[in-house]
């Protein structure tokens, strides 16, 4: 576990740079995962070491530069607040330029501390991609590009899955989900702390991040004892 600011802050840094692909001026052009999605125009991840903030490419200079002046100048918190001091001026400034039609916050955890888990899980690759169906099939096309790959099996189907969404050599993002009909039985929880584990025989770290109003996927981090180490608050 890193403790000085200073390792922290660059860790952290290669989080939000995990999350994107970017230009040459470190501005966003695409959601950094195989089915490259728009970027959102501005990205505010608030620490305890500080904020850290993005615009997207094409942005008017002007209105990047007012961004990121207000994004450097957020108040410090330890743990950071749910929403961002400015948010109220953020929006304005990008609803000046086109309507926000996106606005998330949520926090991020870093999960490279999660006890090893008590029931492994099953890797799963193209060789028996078949467990996720009947209850995950949109998730199929994800197999080839998202290692590793995690999955609670029950009666020969998975019925919680979490895999790396976001990642690069120093970082992974968790993407979790747990089937409706399995909810509540710790599926969740148990899949992660997985994944964690795979994630850290990588030499990465793995984060695992949220909303704010998904109470049920922040009492898994809950459940893991997961360190609160960010919040997120981007629009689109």
């Amino acid at each position: 576990m890193l403790t000085d600011p200073d390792s922290l802050r660059t860790l952290l840094t290669r989080r939000l740079e995990t999350l994107y692909t970017t230009d040459d001026r470190q501005r966003l052009l695409t959601s950094n995962e195989w089915d490259a999605r728009p970027a959102p125009r501005f990205h505010l991840m608030r620490t305890g070491v500080g904020p850290l903030c993005r615009c997207r490419a094409g942005l008017p200079d002007d209105l990047a530069a007012r961004l990121m002046a207000l994004g450097h100048d957020e108040v410090l918190g330890e743990p950071p607040a749910e929403r961002p001091t400015r948010e109220a001026a953020y929006l304005d400034l990008l609803g000046c330029q086109a309507p926000v039609t996106q606005i998330w916050a949520g926090p991020a955890y870093r999960a490279d501390a999660v006890p090893p888990p008590v029931r492994p899980a099953v890797a799963i690759d193209e060789s028996n991609a078949g467990l996720l169906q009947p209850l995950f099939p949109d998730w199929l096309p994800d197999v080839p590009h998202r290692r590793p790959f995690l999955a609670i099996v029950e009666g020969g189907r998975a019925v919680a899955i979490c895999a790396s969404v976001r990642i690069s050599a120093a970082v992974h993002c968790a993407g979790v989900e747990t089937h409706p009909d399995h909810r509540g039985r710790g599926h969740a929880a148990m899949v992660v702390a997985n994944w964690a584990q795979a994630v850290r025989a990588l030499g990465a770290v793995p984060f695992y991040s949220t909303s704010w109003s998904n109470q049920a996927s922040r009492a898994v981090a809950a459940r893991l004892g997961l360190e609160l180490v960010a919040t997120d608050f981007h629009v689109s």
